[in-house]
């Protein structure tokens, strides 16, 4: 399990390393950058303004060195004024003095990860904030999604073929079908609306953000929970259905125990093996799903973040939002192929 780990971790940080390489280079193209100038100045800058606006800033080095200053490998850039230096390390025009005792490096691997040019705050700062509010999101919705999704395929699996099973079946289909876009839509429409709805949410998911209640985060949580619930039942049915048609099955029911013994005790643990891989593998799809549920909401989380960093161009924020997003993905990978080892005695590490 040892080697296995770290061999897993290794791959995990040269994925991570490729992945940041390929959204560094995406979002440093020339004309993200001129756009940028553009937008810290004015629009109507000139070519020359804007080629001088890069290179007092550091945007005019190479692409590869100036991954390596945003990593932290290689020392920022420094640019001697007449008021003073200025550089990637150093808060602001200081004395030459003071600059020869600042640090050189300062990059994400020293835990600068820059500052935003929207929001006027460090990246790290705003990171930590928004990640938390959509933690809190994602938890109300695993807490609503995974029980109802389980229920909903082990009822589906227990009497294969049944009324029951076509019917949970279907509205299981009907969720995964429908996009969190339209679902939210219509909970507003019908549930929330002052004009048509039943006016039974008064509450905002803005407000949920420093004080949530059912009234203002139910809908939200609701209307992702849909969307991932029908996946994960039709999974966890499939499986409840090919557990139910084992061998041993049949045995404990030639025995006479009784067909709720056999459900619980024989045929429930074996079924909610492969269900847990499918429910640790939301995580990386919550991260996506917030995105839409929480500009619809505008409830102002981290996929509302990454929405704001790509409309305005913000580059440090923008690249802060996709590390956390990769290293989100490939730690809960990881978790899942530790549990389904811990889970299916069948399974061997070679």
């Amino acid at each position: 399990m040892g080697l296995f780990l770290l061999r897993r971790v290794g791959m995990m940080i040269l994925t991570a390393l490729c992945l940041t390489v390929i959204v560094f280079v995406l979002t440093n193209l020339r004309p993200n950058l001129e756009k940028l100038a553009k937008t810290q100045g004015n629009f109507r800058m000139s070519d020359e303004a804007v080629a001088s606006w890069l290179e007092r800033n550091g945007y005019d080095e190479a692409m590869p060195l100036r991954y390596g200053q945003w990593l932290g490998v290689v020392p920022g850039w420094r640019q001697e004024t007449d008021q003073g230096v200025t550089g990637r390390c150093l808060d602001g025009t200081i004395a030459p003095e003071a600059a020869a005792r600042a640090p050189r490096f300062c990059g994400v691997l020293q835990g600068d990860w820059g500052f935003s040019t929207v929001f006027r705050e460090e990246v790290s700062t705003i990171v930590a904030k928004r990640l938390g509010l959509t933690g809190k999101l994602m938890l109300w919705v695993l807490a609503l999604m995974v029980p109802l999704a389980l229920i909903v395929g082990v009822l589906a699996g227990m009497r294969e073929g049944s009324w029951l099973d076509r019917g949970l079946s279907s509205l299981s289909i009907i969720t995964t079908a429908t996009p969190e876009y339209v679902s939210g839509v219509i909970l507003i429409a019908v549930f929330a609306s002052s004009s048509v709805g039943l006016k039974w949410f008064k509450g905002t998911a803005t407000g949920a953000m420093d004080h949530a209640n059912f009234e203002n985060f139910f809908l939200p949580v609701l209307t992702i929970a849909l969307y991932g619930m029908g996946y994960i039942a039709r999974m966890t049915r499939a499986s409840m259905a090919e557990v139910m048609a084992a061998q041993y099955i049949r045995t404990a029911r030639l025995k006479g125990v009784s067909f709720s013994n056999v459900v619980i005790k024989h045929a429930l643990r074996n079924a909610l093996i492969a269900p847990f891989t499918v429910i640790m593998l939301q995580f990386p799809w919550l991260l996506n799903g917030v995105v839409i549920v929480e500009t619809l909401f505008n409830y102002k989380g981290f996929g509302w973040t990454l929405v704001q960093a790509a409309g305005n161009n913000d580059i440090d924020l923008l690249l802060a939002v996709s590390v956390v997003s990769v290293l989100v993905v490939l730690t809960t990978q990881l978790l899942s192929d530790i549990g389904y080892v811990y889970l299916n005695p069948r399974i061997r590490i070679s």
